[in-house]
């Protein structure tokens, strides 16, 4: 997969290149093997540094502000979560013509859940809510806004300009009435009546590690912040399956609007994501697929 034809601008990095950061900045750990990770992320490269490390560098500019704050956020948010989330051992600077800061990482070892692969589904429903409820429960001051995290009408423009170029895909198959009718809903909802909630927004299959079926880490924190607590209800079309919906539901204890407003910018995200990426990654083309499909799907 290029990452030059995924998005225009994208800044090259090669083994070259991650060598040569690693041994100019953590000497240390110069002589450990590297070697790229297979992914279908869309916002940084990743190479595995030794057995028990990880080398994150953003490919956009548009990244390259997640990087430091998650080396500021992370070690702070780390004591205060049930599962695993990345530990931070190294933070790089621009060098050798790579222009944004970059991190190492602890390794951490599972596998991303796969939608019809979940061998214990209500069980990775059950995490993934007390995961979503720990989050919404810190209280630290000073939070960023999240990425992801303010009122559905705020991706009203883009949403409908994807579904426009949906309609004019018709070999992708997608009812695109049924989608508007469903992201109209999610505009009509009422707005969260409490404060913003902490959140990491971006809970994607590729962002979340599985181990026996369960959870084990939530990695990328890049678009975490405070807003509303719909936003990280993406795990319930993504990729839980109907009855595990249910368990992820009851669990956080949604009430209607915010399940609606939920549902939409699932719905969105998805629908954005697949003329996009249609031609250039294969994984998340594939998995917007099976969003558009579980949303319509539900009762």
């Amino acid at each position: 997969m290029s990452t030059a034809q995924m998005h225009p601008g994208a800044h090259p990095v090669d083994e070259h290149l991650v060598r040569r950061l690693i041994a100019g900045q953590f000497p240390q750990w110069a002589a450990s093997a590297v070697e790229r990770i297979p992914s279908g992320g869309t916002v940084n490269v990743m190479y595995r540094l030794g057995d028990t490390m990880v080398v994150r560098l953003p490919m956009l500019a548009g990244g390259a502000a997640d990087v430091s704050m998650e080396q500021e956020w992370l070690p702070r948010l780390a004591p205060r979560l049930p599962t695993a989330v990345p530990e931070v051992l190294g933070a790089g600077e621009p060098a050798h013509g790579y222009p944004w800061a970059w991190s190492v990482y602890r390794w951490l070892p599972g596998e991303n859940p796969r939608a019809g692969g979940l061998t214990e589904p209500e069980a990775l429903a059950a995490d993934l809510a007390g995961f979503v409820a720990a989050m919404r429960s810190v209280t630290l001051p000073g939070a960023p806004r999240a990425h992801r995290g303010g009122p559905p009408a705020s991706l009203d423009a883009a949403t409908r300009a994807a579904i426009g170029q949906l309609r004019g895909i018709p070999q992708e198959g997608v009812d695109c009435d049924a989608v508007t009718a469903v992201w109209e809903d999610a505009l009509r909802a009422p707005a969260p009546d409490g404060p913003p909630v902490w959140l990491h927004a971006d809970l994607m299959p590729g962002n979340l590690l599985i181990s026996g079926g369960r959870l084990s880490s939530v990695i990328d924190f890049g678009c975490m912040g405070v807003g509303d607590p719909a936003c990280d209800l993406f795990p319930a079309w993504n990729p839980l399956p109907a009855g595990a919906r249910t368990v992820f539901r009851e669990a956080l204890g949604v009430d209607d609007a915010t399940w609606r407003r939920g549902r939409g910018r699932t719905l969105s995200q998805a629908v954005i994501a697949l003329p996009y990426y249609r031609t250039t990654n294969p994984a998340m083309a594939d998995n917007a697929r099976h969003v558009i499909r579980a949303v319509l799907e539900e009762d």
